[in-house]
């Protein structure tokens, strides 16, 4: 059946790059095991090109008799998955790629069910944790997603976006010559290096089209670890995107990149009709809550949301389906939120925070 999974995941993405990332494994472990099948078959399942893996007339031939054995595996699994939920204890199994609103949305729902054993999975590919809650691995996932890089949202998944255009700002050195800009154009960033994480997806092809859309070519540095990627900023060699919610650290500015040419969705989702997850709407509106909250103390970005007249900030928006009736589902109200009166636009100053959630969109928060 694993190998099935996987022939299914090459033919499905197009490539076995980003069908190792949908499994969770490396590019090289899944490349060994389509030798092994292929060896074991003996012929070739796919075409390696450019453009990516193509099957190949045995390929075609296969994934049609494994396609239906994969499917149905898939429905025994959440079937029994189904049943078990139904004799254990309350529990709330949430993903997501990572951002710093996921701590406080989870200490709303630690308040508001503390008798419920909720657990965490972060996840650098949003496509994994989709695919894990279609298989109902898990409950409700935080996503997001580049602008002109949709993801592969699975059938059965049910998506509540939180906010539509989500602009990336920018980590620089403090000695930058632009630091002391309220506002960075990426031509003032043409000559720098761009820390990048190639685990991420999209990011780098989303980078490129901004680049190629603004005439530029600049130098990328491939870098997972996040510690290495702040130093790297900090000591100015190199520079790199990231979330609006950001703090600052020591040496590092955060400033907003001139007409937004990098942005992302996020969005919230889940199974419908499930009788045993949490309440979505409830679990969609804290989680509202809590970015909103974080989003409100960035003064950068609050003046942007402000000059967006972004609909976060419209009070009546709420989260789509009907408004929990059952009294489990009440428990799950959104804890309301305060905000803070808007403080002054940011100014040279830095906060000496520790780094948290700085990087891309994917980098745990």
């Amino acid at each position: 059946m694993r190998h099935l999974r996987a022939l299914c995941a090459i033919a499905d993405a197009g490539s076995v790059r980003k069908a190792a990332l949908q499994l969770g494994m490396t590019q090289p472990s899944l490349t060994t095991q389509l030798r092994r099948i292929e060896k074991a078959i003996g012929g070739l399942l796919f075409t390696r090109e450019q453009s990516g893996s193509q099957p190949t007339p045995l390929g075609r031939s296969i994934l049609a008799r494994a396609r239906p054995i994969v499917a149905d595996m898939s429905a025994l699994v959440s079937a029994a998955k189904d049943a078990a939920a139904n004799i254990s204890e309350a529990h709330l199994r949430i993903g997501s790629t990572g951002n710093r609103a996921v701590a406080g949305w989870l200490r709303r729902l630690h308040t508001r069910l503390p008798d419920t054993d909720t657990t965490i999975h972060v996840d650098v590919s949003a496509t994994m944790l989709l695919q894990m809650v279609a298989t109902q691995q898990l409950d409700v996932a935080f996503v997001h997603e580049f602008t002109g890089f949709p993801l592969p949202v699975p059938s059965g998944v049910e998506r509540r976006v939180l906010v539509a255009r989500e602009p990336q700002f920018i980590a620089l050195s403090a000695s930058h010559p632009a630091a002391e800009r309220p506002v960075v154009r990426l031509a003032d960033l043409a000559d720098d290096r761009w820390v990048v994480d190639l685990t991420v997806e999209d990011e780098c092809a989303a980078l490129r089209r901004a680049f190629t859309d603004a005439g530029l070519n600049p130098r990328l540095v491939h870098v997972r670890d996040n510690t290495t990627a702040a130093e790297l900023v900090a000591s100015g060699e190199a520079v790199t995107p990231c979330q609006p919610t950001t703090s600052a650290r020591e040496g590092i500015v955060i400033r907003p990149l001139r007409d937004d040419p990098l942005t992302v969705r996020l969005f919230m989702v889940s199974r419908p009709h499930t009788t045993y997850a949490p309440d979505a709407d409830a679990l969609y509106a804290d989680l509202k809550a809590s970015y909103l909250e974080l989003a409100w103390a960035n003064a950068a970005y609050r003046l942007w949301l402000l000059r967006h007249n972004s609909p976060l900030l419209r009070s009546d928006e709420a989260a789509p389906g009907p408004r929990p009736s059952s009294a489990a589902a009440s428990c799950l109200a959104p804890i309301p939120v305060t905000l803070p009166a808007p403080g002054p636009a940011p100014t040279s100053a830095r906060a000496a925070a520790a780094p948290s959630g700085w990087r891309s969109p994917s980098a745990a928060g």
